[in-house]
């Protein structure tokens, strides 16, 4: 038997309109904790109840940040980014809904554009992404815009090699 390395999804076998759905997760105490300690945002709207009670929430909310860093591990966690993207380009964001602790959350992404970069051996791949909810409701969303490796092609003695510049 052959082992083999396993790998994500290459540029060429996204299509536009392909969609995925994560897993869930669940938010808790420790994120935030963890999350603050991490970025050094101790806002009190995050660390402190007695605070957030006087505030717009009315509870302590999760970093907007945490929830993007949370769907971009959710995304990762599917495997089809494994090994084969290259950079992630850029990301447009928006904050809709707070988040508490005790929500728990998934990711819906869609294949809106596709470019290749065949001299590069890679090509972009953009997609619109939506931090949910349990009730359905989206928490954040944007655009992600991603570098990914091309299928490598076969060289002249059969072995798989880099993707043939063109």
């Amino acid at each position: 038997m052959a082992l083999t390395t396993p790998h994500g999804l290459y540029f060429e076998e996204f299509a536009i309109g392909d969609k995925v759905i994560s897993p869930s997760r669940t938010i808790t105490e420790s994120d935030i904790v963890a999350f603050a300690g991490l970025s050094g945002d101790y806002n009190e709207i995050h660390t402190s109840e007695a605070f957030a009670q006087g505030h717009l929430f009315k509870r302590r909310v999760a970093h907007g940040l945490l929830g993007l860093s949370i769907a971009s591990g959710l995304a990762f966690q599917m495997g089809f980014l494994l090994r084969t993207v290259e950079a992630f380009r850029g990301l447009e964001w928006e904050f809709t809904a707070p988040l508490f602790i005790g929500d728990t959350v998934h990711i819906e992404a869609e294949v809106v554009e596709t470019k290749a970069f065949p001299r590069l051996g890679n090509g972009k791949v953009t997609f619109k992404v939506s931090l949910k909810k349990q009730d359905g409701s989206v928490a954040q969303r944007g655009t992600w815009t991603l570098l990914v490796k091309c299928k490598p092609q076969a060289s002249d003695d059969g072995d798989l090699g880099k993707a043939e510049a063109r």
